[in-house]
């Protein structure tokens, strides 16, 4: 004699659970993502207006270096003087050749503050540099 009972197979549904953990890490990273990627901008830098500016789109890997309008030189929010900028993008330059560095400064910099990061540059042997302005009509 058989006693069981014969268990039906109930249909199967939708995870929701493992779709709501995968939804939830997906929105952590792209949170975590464009908060990085807005340090460079927030900074208050006034830069100098220009006709023919455009805004090109972020390279891969670009270092952007900040000079205030007092000659200060900032990465990633930390201060640096010339000879750790010059030793940090040495050693960049040699991990990674033909590295982009944008150089954003402040239309009151002064010409020698920015000259000088320019030079910190060419000692570094540090080619790929462009300087960032904005849209005069902006």
């Amino acid at each position: 004699m058989n006693f069981r009972k014969k268990q039906r197979a109930r249909p199967q549904g939708l995870q929701m659970t493992a779709l709501m953990d995968v939804i939830f890490l997906l929105l952590c990273f792209f949170v975590a993502t464009s908060v990085f990627s807005q340090w460079e901008a927030e900074i208050a830098i006034a830069l100098p207006s220009a006709k023919s500016a455009t805004v090109p789109g972020r390279m891969p890997g670009e270092i952007i270096l900040n000079v205030s309008s007092q000659g200060v030189v900032t990465i990633n929010g930390q201060v640096l003087t010339l000879e750790d900028l010059t030793s940090r993008l040495s050693r960049l330059s040699k991990l990674y050749p033909g590295q982009p560095v944008v150089i954003r400064a402040d239309k009151e910099t002064s010409y020698e503050s920015l000259v000088a990061v320019i030079d910190a540059c060419r000692t570094a042997d540090v080619w790929n540099f462009s300087l960032a302005t904005k849209d005069e009509d902006k």
